[in-house]
């Protein structure tokens, strides 16, 4: 702990970059200098850059720090952004979708968040949850090739989805690199 407050000593795994949280080289993030091609597969490059941040901002974490609100007042925890996602990847099926809308994971409101508990079963849950979620909105966006083309009753385009989904993660990767800074002390990349 540092002596001026109760907040963790920051730290990091990179030995390079003393202010990454890896080293570039070590990054599972990059892929060696092969890049996507074409606007679909670039999209998806990135949104799965950002799925990789968050689970890596969790890595090494048990369920209490996990479920931990480490910055008050807020209800958001590490935990509570993967159930989060979780219950978002759902919603977004929601959009596309012509049927009856999809059940919500967690129950009402910000329960996702709220009811964020640090038990080991209600973490292994979470991820399960997310995995499944993600992989079922994957497909049904698999079966829409072009990003021009308008889904669901609203009528959003694949790559209106596409990139809302990228700025959802994104976002909450900056919240996430806060939450573990405070939790103990880790320093976001």
């Amino acid at each position: 702990m540092s002596r001026m407050t109760d907040r963790p000593e920051r730290w990091t795994k990179s030995t390079v970059y003393a202010d990454m949280w890896v080293d570039p080289d070590d990054d599972p993030r990059e892929s060696a200098g092969v890049r996507a091609e074409g606007e679909s597969a670039t999209l998806r490059e990135y949104l799965a850059g950002y799925r990789m941040t968050l689970r890596m901002k969790c890595e090494g974490l048990d369920a209490e720090q996990l479920a931990r609100r480490s910055v008050p007042p807020s209800t958001m925890s590490l935990l509570g952004l993967v159930r989060h996602l979780a219950e978002v990847e759902r919603g977004w099926r929601n959009w596309i979708g012509e049927g009856e809308p999809l059940p919500k994971l967690y129950g009402e409101r910000d329960a996702d968040f709220e009811h964020a508990v640090g038990e080991q079963a209600q973490v292994e849950a979470a991820y399960a949850d997310l995995a499944r979620e993600q992989a079922a909105t994957d497909a049904a966006l698999a079966a829409h090739p072009d990003p021009g083309e308008r889904l669901g009753k609203d009528g959003i385009s694949v790559r209106e989805l596409l990139v809302h989904r990228i700025e959802e993660y994104a976002r909450h990767c900056g919240h996430a690199d806060l939450l573990r800074e405070c939790v103990d002390g880790r320093v976001g990349q």
